[in-house]
């Protein structure tokens, strides 16, 4: 499944990264603790956090992640969103909490 599936079955709002949303998803990891993501996320995951500043993005590059999902309707700060574009990562963001949107995501992922 692709990002673009992802965004488009569940929608998420495009904050920035719209020119990789083709990219394969192959799971996905929550935390809002960037140490943990930095040493458990795996390549091509979907990040589910509610961090918005551009230090996400620095993790998001270092682990190749397929793309950020910000929850609570959040929204990234203008940095982030250049960072998001420059290293073609995409940053998403929905209204629900992070429980609701993780599931959902496990779902389209692994049904």
């Amino acid at each position: 499944m692709t990002v673009r599936e992802i965004a488009d079955k569940l929608g998420l709002k495009v904050f920035s990264g719209g020119d990789a949303l083709d990219r394969e998803v192959t799971g996905g990891y929550v935390s809002d603790l960037l140490s943990d993501v930095m040493g458990f996320a795996r390549e091509g995951s979907v990040w589910i956090t509610l961090q918005t500043h551009k230090n996400v993005m620095a993790i998001a590059t270092l682990k190749d992640l397929a793309a950020v999902v910000i929850v609570k309707g959040f929204e990234p700060e203008k940095d982030t969103c250049e960072v998001s574009e420059e290293e073609g990562i995409p940053i998403l963001g929905t209204q629900d909490y992070t429980f609701e949107v993780a599931g959902k995501i496990y779902n389209l992922i692994n049904g």
